[in-house]
């Protein structure tokens, strides 16, 4: 069953209140709607709780998809952990970790903007809550670290709006190099794929969480350049 993933709609949002609509074999919890992200795109599922109204409390560790589409989510208590069964039709309130997902929101938008600093195809990426990073293309190295930190410090300085909307799958195939990728690319198969714009700076398919202007990043500094194998190289960003 599709879960509704409020998230997308507005990364704002921290708690929802929802319905158990089924448990997998794993014993994650599917609701029918949610604000936990689940892991997808080098970004890590939101951690959380989920409780009762009789005030049974349910930690959980991450969210995860349970289909190839990325339209179902389970959200999975600590592994070896006692969770109370939940039958389908009891109502919970979903609340995530903010804080973690905060930082998290402000390093995925930090690393939209190291791609556009660095137009070259990624490899490969990860989001944390602290820092991120990004592997790109490039055959050739020459990068420098003050010189990317500054240049993402021009962009952060912006204040830059951004914003999240939907084209059908045919609008992305028509427009190919909107994906920066090569190795993950977007879920297509349900007809419309989710973009997210800032603002004059960059405009790629992402079903992360971002945070609503690039003021609200903060200082990041890139802390490392690695060389990864021939044409790879890692661009390593942190809080400043």
């Amino acid at each position: 069953m599709p879960t509704d993933c409020l998230f997308r709609d507005d990364s704002y949002l921290r708690d929802c209140d929802a319905t158990v609509v089924g448990v997998t074999p794993e014993g994650g919890i599917v609701l029918d709607r949610t604000v936990f992200y689940a892991a997808s795109g080098g970004q890590p599922g939101d951690r959380g709780t989920l409780t009762t109204a009789e005030g049974v409390v349910i930690p959980i560790e991450t969210a995860v998809f349970t289909d190839p589409l990325k339209t179902e989510i389970a959200h999975l208590p600590p592994k070896g952990a006692a969770a109370p069964a939940l039958a389908v039709g009891t109502v919970v309130n979903a609340a995530i970790d903010w804080g973690l997902r905060h930082g998290r929101m402000r390093i995925h938008t930090a690393l939209h903007l190291l791609s556009a600093v660095l137009p070259y195809a990624v490899t490969g990426g990860s989001v944390g809550d602290a820092d991120g990073r990004l592997d790109f293309d490039i055959p050739d190295a020459g990068l420098d670290k003050d010189a990317i930190t500054e240049k993402l410090a021009a962009m952060i300085a912006t204040d830059a709006a951004v914003t999240s909307r939907w084209i059908t799958d045919a609008e992305l195939e028509a427009n190919p190099g909107l994906v920066k990728t090569m190795s993950v690319k977007p879920p297509m198969g349900t007809g419309r794929v989710r973009l997210i714009e800032i603002d004059g700076l960059d405009l790629q398919p992402c079903g992360g969480t971002h945070v609503a202007r690039t003021a609200e990043i903060g200082a990041v500094r890139v802390t490392q350049i690695e060389k990864k194998g021939k044409i790879n190289r890692r661009v390593r960003i942190a809080f400043a």
